[in-house]
């Protein structure tokens, strides 16, 4: 096996890997899957962290998470399906910021590796063993790297900066 072979298994193990799971978390959000609240439960869960409206959130990252990871897994639309990905993981790594780092304390590890994972591969492209390698990249250019990633940047930047804002004034009409 040479080494573009290696490089083409290696990242349909990732994509499988990282689109698998957020696949399966935002049919939790979307469907009450493995456990999960349903947009209902999602979006009331959205509404107590601050992303307002909860159902409009919650059924925004269940797209996000479950659309992008399944993309993300096929190899389709890698820049935006990586993209949508981290966005929902920056999102949710914002909640967890306040208690550390480690996912066992509840901090962000989690959702920041799933993130990093994603946008990682929305720059590295799927490889050869992909629905864009079959489609000749047509949902794939180079130019829609910079493009997702920056839109995906502009609109996460905008509704974790409108949480926190909530939060805050929450918490000043507190005190």
């Amino acid at each position: 096996m040479n080494c573009a072979d290696r490089r083409d298994l290696g990242l349909l193990l990732l994509r499988m890997g990282t689109g698998g799971v957020l696949a399966a978390h935002g049919t939790q959000k979307l469907f009450g899957w493995f456990g999960g609240g349903g947009i209902e439960g999602t979006g009331q869960f959205m509404d107590s962290l601050g992303f307002k409206p909860g159902r409009a959130s919650a059924l925004a990252t269940g797209l996000a998470e479950a659309g992008g990871g399944v993309l993300l897994a096929l190899g389709l639309a890698t820049p935006a399906a990586g993209s949508a990905a981290a966005g929902a993981m920056t999102g949710a790594a914002a909640v967890h910021v306040p208690d550390g780092f480690f996912a066992q304390s509840g901090g962000y590890e989690y959702p920041a590796f799933l993130g990093m994972a994603s946008a990682g591969l929305a720059v590295a492209g799927p490889g050869a063993l992909s629905f864009d390698h079959a489609l000749g990249h047509t949902l794939n250019r180079n130019w829609m790297v910079p493009a997702a990633l920056a839109a995906t940047a502009a609109v996460t930047t905008m509704v974790v900066g409108m949480r926190n804002k909530r939060l805050r004034n929450a918490q000043d009409t507190e005190a």
